[in-house]
């Protein structure tokens, strides 16, 4: 599902690089296991002393994922149990690919620091040391064979780049190593409260630097805990990618109008909504522990909107016949445009995954179509640069539904390495009845 949290900083407290390579592998091992980032992060901020080093951490070891596995593979006589594994493969990765954050004597220190204390640690200590010293020993070799494999050297599984080139045979190479540079901080001033040139120049006389994008976007020059951000608190601006702000302003909600954000968590969109303009929202969200993350933004941005906790796709659970002026489907989807946010989906995510949530928007679109008013306008979005969720999806919508029309070219972003935007990948169709 789209608009899920950006990268951000998080306070840091003192720990020594040992600790929070624990934490950060604990991290890798959880995707491994199939389990999402979030979930490992959510364990390492109540553990950690320094949250945001290892969310850096396990983030850079997931883009690099195949390349520690690859070099520990090839550099260990038998491959380590867990949770050993994980933390060689981590440090693998930041020896191969981040030479420029630690000195290789400090980082290969403070790992096997770390293989010290694990369960076995006097004898995982020992194997630690070799492994990495021996990839340092044998690092031109190394690299050179894992870079003969491109799932090593673009950071994604075979599945996804044949895809990607499928889809995109002019700029898959851009898609995929823009997915291995992490987003930038950006934030959407809330026009209703300040102007974006008045945030700006609060942010500056703090020393925080930033830059306009969109309509009411800034970029941060370096991300920063939000609790710390002038104004965030008071409700002058929120954190949603550029990609992710089109979609109130595509909407076009407008006085007075009965409007519908039917997967509405964490709620940056109906904020966004609300900010634009007073009319009557509903937001529904399936999950309850989401839709309370809505309610947080509201009332922090001062908001208000009728919140229900329901699958938008079963009517008779949530709706009472009155139609809706406006419609924001933000549709449940395999998040393949913001994976620079979320490095965890490219290893999380299977191909049958797609046709499922094909499926799923599919069923939206069909239910929602019937709530929505004649002459009212539905706004299709995912946070995918998969066609089968995007073009796809519409062309076929528009076959079957014979009193739908577009307003305008459906819109697919990418998330290209070049782009000034610097936006995430996104789809977009505005829909008329």
């Amino acid at each position: 599902m789209s608009d899920r949290p950006t990268e951000r900083a998080s306070p840091a407290r003192d720990e020594p690089l040992w600790r929070s390579l624990i934490h950060a592998a604990a991290c890798v091992q959880g995707v491994r296991a199939g389990r999402t980032l979030d979930d490992g992060l959510g364990k390492a901020r109540a553990q950690a002393g320094n949250p945001g080093a290892v969310h850096d951490l396990a983030a850079h070891a997931l883009r690099h994922l195949a390349l520690g596995e690859h070099l520990l593979a090839q550099g260990a006589a038998r491959l380590p149990a867990e949770p050993l594994n994980s933390l060689l493969t981590l440090a693998l990765t930041l020896l191969a690919s981040a030479p420029e954050k630690y000195s290789e004597h400090a980082l290969v220190s403070q790992a096997v620091e770390a293989a010290a204390a694990l369960p076995g640690g006097t004898r995982l200590k020992g194997f630690a040391n070799a492994v990495l010293r021996g990839f340092l020993r044998e690092r031109t070799n190394a690299m050179s064979s894992a870079m003969r494999d491109p799932v090593c050297e673009l950071g994604h599984p075979q599945w996804w780049l044949d895809r990607t080139i499928a889809q995109y045979p002019e700029q898959w190479r851009e898609v995929v190593e823009a997915n291995n540079r992490p987003g930038p901080m950006t934030l959407r001033v809330n026009l209703r409260r300040t102007s974006r040139e008045a945030l700006a120049r609060r942010w500056v006389a703090d020393g925080i630097e930033s830059r306009p994008i969109g309509v009411s976007g800034l970029i941060l020059a370096r991300a920063r805990p939000v609790s710390g951000l002038p104004g965030f608190d008071e409700g002058l601006c929120s954190v949603q990618d550029e990609a992710a702000q089109r979609a109130a302003y595509m909407l076009d909600a407008q006085p007075g109008m009965r409007v519908l954000d039917a997967c509405a968590a964490p709620g940056g969109k109906t904020g966004h909504i609300l900010e634009r303009t007073d009319c009557d929202v509903l937001a529904l969200d399936s999950d309850p522990d989401r839709l309370a993350l809505v309610r947080q933004n509201l009332v922090r941005l001062g908001l208000n909107a009728e919140l229900k906790v329901a699958d938008a796709a079963k009517l008779a659970q949530w709706w009472d016949g009155r139609p809706f002026q406006r419609i924001l489907l933000d549709a449940p989807c395999s998040a393949s445009g913001i994976v620079r946010r979320q490095p965890d989906i490219r290893w999380l995510r299977r191909p049958a995954d797609i046709a499922r949530l094909a499926s799923e928007q599919r069923d939206l679109l069909n239910q929602l179509w019937t709530a929505l008013a004649p002459g009212g306008r539905l706004v299709y979005a995912t946070c995918s640069v998969w066609k089968e969720e995007g073009r796809d999806q519409i062309d076929a919508f528009l076959q079957r539904t014979p009193d739908a029309s577009l307003i305008g070219e459906p819109l697919q972003l990418l998330p290209l390495s070049g782009d000034a935007d610097n936006h995430d990948g996104f789809f977009y169709a505005i829909l008329q009845k």
